[in-house]
């Protein structure tokens, strides 16, 4: 293995890496700005009405996107690393 096939998986995997969190970083934006706003709007400062949404949301889409995740990351490992420990 060289110097190119493994700046090559690298640059793979972190933009499997992102793909992968992206769905979780989404939602815990779109939910904090949401809660944020109801805050905002009703003047109640309660910290764990920030916390508990945001963590039932993120299992929500975590549960929803599950399959995706999991399809991404077998795809590289048989695409890219598998292959390349077993060709050298």
């Amino acid at each position: 293995m060289n110097d190119m096939m493994i700046q090559d998986m690298m640059r793979q995997a972190l933009w499997i890496a992102v793909q992968i969190s992206a769905p979780l970083l989404i939602i815990a934006l779109m939910a904090g700005l949401a809660i944020g706003l109801l805050q905002a709007l009703t003047s109640v400062q309660e910290a764990t009405l920030t916390f508990v949404p945001k963590v039932g949301a993120m299992l929500v889409v975590f549960w929803a996107t599950m399959g995706f995740m999991t399809t991404r990351l077998i795809d590289f490992f048989q695409r890219a690393v598998i292959p390349a420990l077993v060709g050298g």
